[in-house]
């Protein structure tokens, strides 16, 4: 072999030397495929948000259990023609539904009143309870409320012939109201600031009341003035006065703390994208 073939072959062997050393990495910087091959094997796949179990628990079930009023027109109300509850508190459940389940009509209505909403609570018969429940401090020792979704103030219906223009004409007459409502407490301080006294009369529920006060048993039927607007006949009539703003929300058991987050939030959210008003407005409460 010539010199200048031997140069060449050594230059050669160098050369491949060079190239295995370059493939193997040995202690210089990884490859291109190497560090990408490094950052797929220790990157943690990215984790399904899981929900709290009070809320896993009704997702599961595929179905919300809501309390609601069925004698309460606009808010919640069994259409006699339809057999459907229909309103204001069952289009927000349906909201919610759509939001937690991704559909709207997997909602089950059971009807309450006002003794029958708490009980159904506590012992796990609904998971919330919409149903012109007034938010008070009394109350929020035993259920978890939301935000107020609607106010309103209590108003007395009363018939158009009795010459009843204003509260003070009342005095010495028989109210009817609800059983465990807050309207009768709201009465007697009323009445009290104004100096009259009032009798009263305890109903199982709003239609009875109202039979009640065509009838002549009670002089007047007292209640949150939208649940009265939805009695007004021919023959009856609101007074213009309202007293002892109501807020109305969302009630759940008092130890669904995770429960109650969602529900709360909710109502935000349906306040400040119009969502709300909108409903509001379709059942006109406005």
């Amino acid at each position: 072999m010539t010199k200048m073939k031997r140069i060449t072959c050594f230059l050669l062997a160098s050369l491949i030397l060079l190239a295995i050393a370059g493939c193997s990495g040995g202690s210089g910087a990884p490859s291109q495929t190497q560090e990408t091959q490094t950052q797929t094997e220790t990157a943690a796949p990215p984790k399904e948000d899981q929900l709290p179990e009070q809320l896993q628990a009704i997702v599961d079930r595929g179905v919300l259990r809501v309390g609601t009023k069925v004698d309460v027109p606009n808010f919640g109300y069994q259409n006699p023609d339809t057999g459907e509850v229909e309103g204001l508190e069952i289009d927000i459940a349906k909201a919610l539904a759509k939001k937690l389940l991704g559909d709207e009509s997997k909602i089950e209505t059971q009807g309450v009143t006002a003794q029958t909403r708490g009980p159904l609570l506590d012992n796990d018969e609904v998971d919330i309870v919409a149903a012109t429940f007034t938010i008070t401090e009394e109350r929020k020792k035993s259920f978890n409320f939301t935000q107020a979704y609607y106010t309103d103030s209590i108003g007395f219906l009363v018939k158009k012939d009795s010459g009843v223009k204003e509260i003070k004409d009342l005095d010495g007459k028989t109210i009817g109201v609800a059983q465990s409502a807050t309207t009768k407490d709201a009465c007697e301080e009323k009445a009290k600031e104004l100096g009259i006294t009032f009798k009263y009369s305890e109903f199982a529920s709003y239609p009875e009341i109202n039979a009640a006060l065509s009838s002549g048993r009670v002089d007047a039927f007292s209640v949150d003035k939208s649940i009265l607007l939805g009695y007004v006949n021919e023959d009856t009539e609101v007074l213009e006065e309202g007293f002892k703003p109501q807020d109305y929300g969302i009630a759940c058991k008092l130890n669904n703390q995770d429960l109650a987050k969602y529900l709360d939030d909710f109502i935000a959210e349906i306040k400040s994208d119009g969502t709300l008003d909108a409903l509001i407005e379709k059942w006109g409460l406005k």
